[in-house]
């Protein structure tokens, strides 16, 4: 009976020795501090509000109709406005006299369609001097008759920043002003 017992007691250490699950540490139950870190840790980015793509879809209207001064009060008065080809204009006076200048002398007519939005919510830069916020990139196309009766489709693709107080003070728009020129004579 003995040996039985003694056969027996080693098969079950056997069995026991054979298990192939790791031992789990004592920590196993309480979650790592970094493991937390992680999963606390804000987004680089998500997506904003959609309200900010009807605030984009009714800047592009109010410009198309030529009502500068109801799209430029979407601008904050310290606005900068940006081209990619690195002229700017500082100030919202400056922006609104720009536009006003260029629908009444330069531009017969504008339409733009084809438009995609996307909103979003920037927590933290990457890197350099981004600027977290809200950001409303579009990407929409460009239907323009000028007064000089030549007619131009171009693609443009802007970036807008919105302040705390949900008005425009970046905006960065990326065109290629070769055709533009090449249309009005320059």
């Amino acid at each position: 009976m003995k040996k039985m017992l003694s056969v027996a007691t080693g098969c079950c250490f056997l069995l026991a020795s054979c298990n192939n699950k790791p031992a789990k540490p004592e920590m196993d139950n309480a979650k790592d501090t970094s493991m937390m870190a992680k999963e606390t840790k804000v987004p680089q980015s998500e997506f904003a509000d959609e309200r900010y793509v009807d605030m984009g879809k009714k800047a592009l209207a109010q410009l198309s109709a030529g009502d500068i001064d109801a799209w430029v009060d979407g601008y904050a008065d310290n606005a900068m406005y940006r081209w990619s080809s690195g002229d700017s204009l500082a100030g919202k006076a400056a922006i609104a006299n720009w536009w006003k200048d260029r629908r009444t002398k330069v531009i017969d007519s504008i339409q733009f369609s084809n438009d995609i939005w996307l909103p979003l919510k920037v927590n933290r830069p990457q890197k350099g001097p981004d600027v977290p916020g809200i950001w409303l990139l579009g990407w929409y196309q460009v239907n323009v008759k000028y007064k000089n009766g030549k007619k131009l489709m171009f693609w443009v693709h802007n970036d807008l920043h919105y302040n705390n107080n949900d008005k425009i003070d970046i905006a960065i728009q990326y065109i290629d002003r070769a055709p533009i020129n090449k249309a009005l004579g320059k």
